[in-house]
């Protein structure tokens, strides 16, 4: 049951790590999901309740501010919830364009937004920035704390497999 456990945190620990990047996943909570398969997964892999509480509320907190983030960049920018859902979907539509479709699909997602919005280039721009900016952040704060759990939930699994050996 150990190996199951480990095996499914570790598709989740995967999932939360990808869910940073898409939002059709919940990126930190898939990974606190994982977190929680090693932690029950045998008595020698259970976290401190301590560090089981930090990842709850870290979790939670990126999760709060990622809805926060991306409309307080776009509103202290001049922008709409046209630039928000533009840099949404051009996230989505940069996914398929590689590594530069990730970072450049959201500002064109969002600049597109604000000019089908009605707002004027230089107005659009400063709402695309705005919005780019605050989407990042929200990515970068979900990357990090994904790549957090991810590391103690690979540590974990090394310790494990020292068991067996």
């Amino acid at each position: 049951m150990e190996w199951i456990l480990i095996s499914v945190g570790a598709v989740l620990i995967i999932l939360g790590m990808v869910g940073s990047f898409l939002p059709v996943l919940p990126g930190p909570p898939l990974s606190l999901a994982g977190i929680l398969c090693m932690h029950f997964s045998a008595p020698e892999n259970k976290f401190s309740t301590t560090g089981i509480i930090l990842f709850i509320i870290i979790t939670t907190i990126v999760t709060v501010l990622d809805y926060i983030i991306p409309a307080a960049g776009t509103k202290k920018f001049g922008g709409s919830k046209y630039g928000v859902w533009g840099s949404t979907i051009g996230l989505i539509v940069g996914l398929f364009l590689g590594p530069w479709g990730v970072v450049i699909g959201p500002f064109l997602g969002a600049l597109i937004g604000e000019l089908i919005y009605g707002k004027n280039s230089q107005d659009a721009l400063r709402a695309a920035f705005g919005a780019f900016v605050g989407f990042m952040l929200g990515t970068g704060l979900k990357f990090i704390s994904a790549a957090v759990m991810a590391f103690f939930f690979v540590a974990k699994t090394i310790a494990a497999l020292g068991r067996l050996i």
